[in-house]
């Protein structure tokens, strides 16, 4: 069942959304060659704790981190490390939840170190830009296959693969609600979108092949063929017009 917010819960939605905006803000503006993805995780730690948000992902089916840092062929679910040092040239995705009053926010975005190559900037943008596409076509009286198809279309002109076996989903009073939303479908099927719904909407492009694993920690999931790839994600509330996105500053 897809759940209706009410303006309180919206209210929270917000408190924590914002959260997580600020923390990805100040990773972004902090991320430096030589630091260790754990020194990411510290940053989110902090900007929770000052702004009276709990942590969603910390102890959430056991994993371990705040944060989810996941670096080039790590598409997502990389745990923080001080051994795993940031370098040069690293797309590094960072994405993470927090909790004000028991709801939720969710997001994540891809972070170029330094100077990177021409294919893989086209890999930032072309994911960024299908977040958008998606957040466009999330609206009142829309159905969810509309907006799993723009972030298809935008993969698809540029030749890039889509993770397939992870998708976006609803979120609110728990992390993970109905419905699942692929990054991948036909528009014009799927269940319709009504005000008052929460959804987090996050594509998953790839390099080279749409095949990802899993590797030894149970957690991290890279890409099959070793090539990089990019995770942009917002949490967004369904409206008659245009989608209010609650994990933007």
């Amino acid at each position: 069942m897809i759940e209706i917010k009410t303006e309180e819960e919206i209210k929270n939605m917000r408190l924590a959304g914002r959260a997580v905006a600020e923390s990805l803000a100040q990773i972004r503006d902090k991320i430096r060659p030589g630091m260790s993805t754990l020194d990411i995780d510290s940053i989110a730690v902090s900007v929770l704790e000052k702004m009276g948000a709990k942590p969603a992902f910390l102890g959430y089916r056991g994993y371990p981190a705040t944060v989810c840092v996941s670096i080039n062929e790590e598409v997502i679910h990389g745990i923080p490390s001080d051994k795993k040092i940031i370098k040069e040239g690293d797309l590094v995705s960072v994405d993470m939840g927090a909790i004000v009053n028991g709801f939720y926010g969710d997001a994540a975005t891809t972070i170029p170190v330094g100077s990177i190559k021409p294919d893989e900037k086209k890999l930032l943008e072309t994911t960024e830009r299908a977040l958008y596409e998606g957040l466009n076509a999330a609206r009142d009286g829309a159905r969810l296959g509309d907006v799993s198809n723009s972030i298809e279309k935008v993969a698809s002109k540029k030749n890039l693969g889509v993770v397939r076996e992870f998708t976006g989903h609803g979120i609110g009073r728990r992390l993970h609600e109905e419905p699942a939303i692929p990054n991948y479908g036909i528009a014009g099927t799927g269940p319709v979108l009504k005000y008052g719904m929460t959804i987090a909407i996050e594509p998953m492009f790839c390099l080279g092949s749409e095949e990802v694993k899993f590797l030894s920690d149970g957690w991290t999931v890279v890409t099959c063929d070793g090539l990089k790839s990019a995770h942009f994600e917002h949490t967004v509330l369904i409206r008659e017009g245009e989608c209010e996105i609650l994990t933007k500053l």
